[in-house]
């Protein structure tokens, strides 16, 4: 299109430039050529700048691109060989489209987005499962109000078709990823069962009421009942959603129970209908009766049977043909088995609602027989239930850490940065500290109660650890303990220059006050033991903490300087003899060296001189007379031959 726009272009800029009388004008004679000229320049600068934008290389990219997508080239800028470079560059457009709808109509089944569809399509699923029936067995219902039927079942339909779209465009993970490549979620739905069910379910079987009739549309459209695993999916996503989940379940289960009861009541009508109302007394009553002839009657009546049948009350009249019997023996087994089940699971709702309770007062009765059996006295055994119960009142029962330990630890540090990590900040040496150690430090803190009177630290204690109020009063008291010095309260804390161990100071790792609590007070406990656990992999931040420690004593006074120079040349020698160790085990190694080098060559020596010896002994020979008797000959000459080779 854009080649053949062009061609015209330039052919009639060509006839228009014979008679050319002003070249500086659009006006008169060859206007027409200079405007096509004008508009092909502009196309060509529009069309190369679009290019350079499309092609700009990528060098992330390009170390992960094969050799095919390597030689693609910018096109060039003649209009006359540009068709290639279009092609290519609809291609490229084409796919960017194609991946920008993909990250588009792609949903993933945990987004906000599509629980709200679930929330569209669970209506639908449900309108089928409770008024088809109905509508089926109870002809007046279904004959009474047909328009408003037909509207509402083809608006469902609307919904199943629409929900096969979203389907369609569902992502699922893949090697922990997500997957939105919508052709290939088109083709794993595709291959699915669920593609199958929800094909069935969509299928045009009610219009077969053009032949047989509008009173069976409901059986015809029994096959939207397919998409029943939308209706649990809801009630899934909703139960995982809701804050309240055990009274969830506990709603869901009566749901289940009105349907199954509604269902046995319809089925019951139906039957009777087959044998004929009025026939005998088991079946329903006759519709020519005024008291059982209503609409409204005959489905309550039903209702009310089919719930005196199946939760097996009985009380019922009795069945009187054989079909009956079976129809009676029927539904006694589905309330005994479907009806003992909902039974079990609401038994076991409820028991999870007061686990935590049950929990919680085993608690209270092992120590209560604890205190008996060690015949505590009633006064601390009192201040121990009331602890228990503004533990239980205030809903501090909970064991954090038993119950973020399923956690990982990623998702458990983040919990405890939500939870505590403004309570930790306030804290003067933390101010400004590094994020890393403040993540650390955030999930070592463990929570504390203290009853009133309770005292959390007295003056001379070895402190251990820091304590941040999280809620409460404490009270710096006297050495009478009644003498109120000052009043601390919640984001105060106290406690933490002692567990750093600031040389130079004069607290030492002492406290230097009694602090007691007003009432109950919740507190966060940092031991020093986990400060310092942390502070190794951080250096540098143990290094800040320190020196932002040592500032603050410094400016209350607290802090000697003559102790920290002291200490400074402390290091200095500790260092130096460090140094002079090393150089004497480097001399003495050289030494060691030394020695096993001259014994060795020592060794060798006296082996040399010993074979020598041997060698002049054995040449000398010892000569014996005729008469036995062993002679020396030339004995003086060996021995002076063996003493010049000494």
């Amino acid at each position: 299109m854009c080649d053949d726009t062009s061609s015209e272009l330039q052919r009639m800029a060509a006839i228009d430039r014979r008679d050319i009388n002003s070249q500086n004008s659009f006006r008169g004679q060859g206007a027409l050529s200079r405007i096509v000229s004008m508009v092909m320049t502009l196309r060509e600068w529009a069309q190369k700048s679009l290019a350079e934008e499309t092609e700009r290389p990528d060098s992330f990219l390009e170390r992960f691109r094969g050799p095919a997508h390597m030689d693609i080239q910018a096109p060039s800028s003649r209009f006359s060989h540009s068709h290639t470079g279009s092609e290519t560059d609809h291609k490229i457009r084409r796919t960017r489209r194609t991946r920008r709808k993909c990250k588009i109509l792609a949903l993933s089944p945990s987004d906000d987005a599509y629980y709200y569809w679930l929330m569209v399509i669970g209506p639908a699923v449900f309108y089928n499962w409770t008024l088809l029936v109905v509508r089926a067995c109870f002809d007046e219902l279904q004959m009474r109000n047909v328009l408003v039927w037909l509207v509402l079942d083809y608006v469902c339909d609307g919904v199943y078709i629409l929900d096969i779209a979203v389907r369609l465009h569902t992502g699922f993970l893949d090697q922990g990823l997500m997957v939105k490549d919508v052709r290939r979620l088109r083709e794993t739905y595709v291959r699915t069962l669920q593609c199958k069910l929800d094909i069935c379910s969509i299928l045009p079987t009610d219009l077969l009421y053009l032949t047989v009739g509008i009173g069976y549309t409901p059986l015809l459209r029994f096959n939207r009942l397919l998409r029943l695993p939308r209706l649990f999916e809801l009630f899934e996503r909703t139960e995982t959603r809701t804050g309240y989940p055990n009274a969830f379940r506990i709603c869901k289960l009566v749901l289940y129970i009105l349907v199954i009861i509604h269902w046995n009541a319809c089925g019951y009508y139906s039957f009777s209908k087959v044998l004929g109302l009025g026939s005998d007394s088991w079946v329903y009553p006759n519709a020519s009766d005024p008291e059982f002839g209503s609409l409204t009657r005959s489905y309550i009546y039903c209702l009310y049977w089919s719930t005196l049948t199946l939760t097996t009350i009985g009380e019922t009249p009795p069945p009187v043909r054989d079909e009956e019997y079976l129809f009676l023996i029927f539904d006694f087994l589905v309330g005994v088995l479907i009806f003992a089940s909902i039974v079990g699971n609401v038994g076991a709702m409820i028991s999870n609602m007061n686990a935590t309770r049950a929990t919680f007062q085993s608690r209270v009765d092992s120590l209560k027989h604890y205190m008996h059996f060690r015949h505590v006295s009633k006064v601390l055994e009192q201040r121990v239930i009331r602890w228990f119960d503004y533990l239980w009142t205030n809903k501090k029962t909970i064991d954090e850490q038993e119950v973020l330990r399923s956690l990982p630890n990623k998702l458990r540090a983040e919990i405890a940065i939500n939870v505590h990590l403004d309570t930790l900040k306030k804290v003067r040496i933390f101010q400004d500290c590094e994020a890393g150690l403040l993540v650390e430090l955030v999930l070592k803190l463990r929570p504390q109660v203290f009853s009133p009177g309770d005292y959390i630290c007295r003056k001379g204690d070895v402190g251990k650890e820091m304590y941040i109020i999280k809620d409460g009063r404490l009270a710096v008291v006297g050495e009478d303990g009644c003498t109120q010095l000052a009043v601390l309260t919640a984001g105060s804390c106290f406690g933490e220059i002692s567990i750093l161990n600031i040389s130079g100071s004069k607290m030492g790792n002492r406290r230097t006050a009694n602090i007691r609590s007003l009432g109950y007070s919740d507190l966060f406990c940092l031991s020093k033991h986990d400060l310092m656990e942390a502070l190794q992999e951080f250096p540098h931040a143990r290094a800040q903490l320190e020196q932002r420690g040592r500032d603050i004593l410094q400016k209350e006074g607290l802090l000697e300087e003559v102790n920290v120079s002291a200490g400074e040349e402390l290091e200095e020698k500790v260092e130096r003899l460090e140094t002079s160790l090393d150089r004497l085990q480097t001399c003495l190694a050289r030494l060691q060296s030394e020695f096993n080098s001259s014994q060795q060559r020592l060794k060798q020596r006296i082996t040399v001189l010993e074979h020598n010896i041997t060698t002049a002994v054995t040449g000398s020979g010892f000569l014996s007379d005729a008469d036995g008797n062993e002679s020396v000959f030339g004995g003086d000459g060996v021995r002076s031959e063996i003493n010049i080779r000494l």
